[in-house]
């Protein structure tokens, strides 16, 4: 099916902001060719309106445009009525409110009669989640889909009648029975999942939707809605998408793993509003979406295509890593043929708050970024390139940076080369540089010129698969294929690296990093490369960002957990408020923590519940010996 989809974007090699179709929200736009959209969620019980209220004030002062209220109950979603009112009394009519609904078609029905927008999750709004295995016949699985239509039929009726807008948002953590059946815990489940009820709202002549596709995995994540906008295209309806990773977390891998996701699509110009999910206070996601957002609005980069454009054998729809020759590196360090993307340090800024050390260091005479001072040198005599005499030779290569169009014949061994995109005709110059190689090279970019990051990359590891391909048979051939460092050299901001480096490494491109500019450049590495499950060196958290449902507080309990365990490497624990998402999106967790009542918690062993109603109290102590019982705990190292 996937090779009869039309592309997910018009061109890969330039950028074009995806032209949806114009949704409106309230007041709102959203699509079309309107702004892309800031909205966050209250952490509040809806039934407190105060708060509420308060909060929605909040976040709209912050530069919120829409504000979602969860709506467990009918109590709940009457509740929105007295927000929507003292809102408008208060001078914040402009700002849309968005119910959240899970399980519950009466809250949905009672929700729209008061708020400009409903999200329903397809897997638990009509079906539920009990983890069975259930064969379904064709006639089965109709008279299901059937059942779930007329249970959402209502509430699409009295959203055309009211002219509201309705999300579908699909979860990766809570697809139902059914589509786990027929599709998997997959991309295409997820979207045949939207699918379902889109057809549901069309058949009664409503479009006014906005559709999401939402993982906590940012590979996951982003194939989804790659192959979500390929099936809209073929479908003839393109609605605008709304973009999150869900259970992002909190700090820095929070803010990463959401740009690693979003900001991969992004760079596509795919995305018309944006929530950053963190395990923090709401309004500490509007700067970091806010941030995210406004690097494409206007984009910094050409909208022109190539002329001459080369065929990418990269996989958009489920994940491949590009294939690439296996060589050594100075210290035998090997890169590339599959081994895990390596992390590059510049030897001046060798320390580093991340526990794991870079795997090489770069002897780079070159500046980058803002604290560059005067021109960068383009070209250097390759002796001046070799590591000064130090304690950790072993471990050094040089650098060496040319423009792309000179020939690569005479470069030295166990270097980083960087071509620089200098001309009109990228493509071109990769190509004569590229094709005078003779052995083996690791490969980056310095300056990417007009293209910018993400799409000169991408022609880069096109150009390079291009040498093999016969002409012939215009399949791929058996040759060497040179190994690619992303080197992002001329930014500083970790939101917009996060964004290129996700996108590289969604694509399987990428087998080592360097960010000589940042000011940590080994702990960026390291966390851009565990978000998108490239490489994992710690202890990694999937924590939900918190809402009315959530049963305890979050961000305490997350920091309480993490107090014991941030020291495991390679252990994934999921720490979730509720039961909504919980254990589905635990699909990737090694343990779970989830609350399930007022002082209670859950313990799960990857999806299965393993003790019930623990006190919280005692339950990080349980925690830690679950982690024990299973062979996975490692005492804290001394402190230095």
């Amino acid at each position: 099916m996937l090779d009869r989809l039309p592309p997910y974007v018009r061109d890969r090699f330039a950028y074009r902001r995806r032209l949806s179709r114009e949704v409106h929200i309230g007041s709102l736009r959203i699509g079309g060719n309107n702004p892309i959209l800031v909205q966050s969620m209250c952490t509040t019980p809806t039934q407190d309106v105060a708060a509420t209220v308060d909060q929605c004030k909040q976040l709209a002062d912050a530069g919120c445009h829409l504000v979602r209220i969860t709506a467990p109950g009918v109590k709940d979603a009457k509740a929105l009525a007295a927000i929507r009112h003292q809102l408008n009394n208060e001078g914040y009519s402009h700002v849309a409110l968005c119910a959240d609904i899970h399980f519950m078609p009466k809250a949905a029905i009672e929700a729209i009669e008061h708020v400009e927008k409903v999200r329903v999750n397809p897997g638990n709004f009509a079906d539920k989640k009990a983890f069975k295995i259930i064969e379904y016949s064709d006639q089965e699985y109709a008279a299901e889909v059937e059942r779930v239509a007329e249970r959402f039929r209502p509430l699409v009726i009295r959203a055309r009648e009211l002219g509201r807008a309705l999300r579908i948002g699909v979860n990766h953590g809570s697809l139902s029975d059914r589509i786990m059946n027929r599709h998997g815990d997959t991309p295409a489940g997820m979207v045949e999942s939207a699918m379902e009820f889109i057809a549901v709202a069309e058949a009664e002549d409503f479009r006014n939707l906005v559709i999401s596709m939402k993982s906590s995995n940012p590979k996951v994540m982003v194939q989804a809605y790659r192959l979500l906008c390929a099936r809209l295209e073929q479908h003839g309806e393109p609605y605008p998408l709304h973009l999150g990773v869900t259970e992002a977390g909190g700090g820095l891998d929070g803010r990463v793993k959401g740009a690693c996701g979003i900001g991969a699509l992004l760079e596509d110009g795919i995305g018309d509003t944006v929530r950053v999910s963190l395990t923090e206070d709401p309004i500490e996601e509007i700067p970091v979406a806010k941030a995210l957002v406004r690097r494409y609005q206007p984009p910094p980069f050409v909208a022109d295509g190539l002329s001459w454009p080369p065929r990418e054998h990269i996989s958009f729809y489920d994940f491949r890593r590009r294939n690439a020759e296996i060589m050594r590196m100075p210290g035998n360090l090997p890169i590339g043929g599959g081994q895990v993307p390596a992390v590059l340090a510049p030897l001046h800024r060798q320390k580093s708050s991340a526990k794991t050390p870079a795997d090489l260091v770069v002897n780079d005479p070159y500046l980058w970024g803002s604290n560059a001072k005067g021109p960068i040198p383009r070209r250097r005599d390759s002796s001046t390139q070799q590591p000064s005499k130090s304690n950790t030779d072993d471990q050094q290569c040089s650098l060496l940076r040319i423009t792309a169009g000179e020939t690569l014949e005479a470069t030295p061994s166990g270097c980083l080369i960087l071509l620089d995109l200098l001309g009109d005709s990228p493509e071109q110059a990769l190509r004569d540089s590229i094709h005078s190689l003779s052995e083996h090279r690791l490969l980056g970019l310095g300056d990417c010129g007009i293209m910018g990051a993400t799409r000169a990359y991408r022609l880069l590891a096109a150009i390079i698969e291009e040498r093999f391909v016969t002409a012939e048979e215009a399949i791929p051939g058996s040759g060497i294929r040179h190994p690619i460092a992303l080197v992002l050299g001329q930014n500083r901001d970790p939101l917009a690296l996060s964004a290129i480096a996700g996108s590289l490494l969604v694509d399987g491109i990428g087998d080592a990093i360097y960010l000589p500019a940042v000011d940590d450049p080994i702990d960026l590495s390291f966390t851009i490369l565990q978000a998108v499950k490239a490489r994992t060196t710690r202890t990694d958290y999937v924590a939900c960002p918190s809402c009315g449902r959530t049963l305890f507080d979050l961000v305490e309990t997350t920091a309480h957990v993490q107090e014991v365990t941030d020291h495991l490497d390679g252990v994934t624990i999921a720490i979730m408020g509720c039961i909504v998402n919980g254990p589905g999106e635990m699909a990737d967790a090694d343990f779970g923590f989830v609350g399930s009542g007022p002082g209670k918690i859950d313990l799960y062993r990857g999806r299965e519940k393993v003790r019930v109603n623990v006190p919280f109290a005692e339950a990080r102590a349980a925690l830690v010996q679950l982690i024990k019982d299973e062979g996975l705990w490692k005492e804290r190292p001394p402190e230095p």
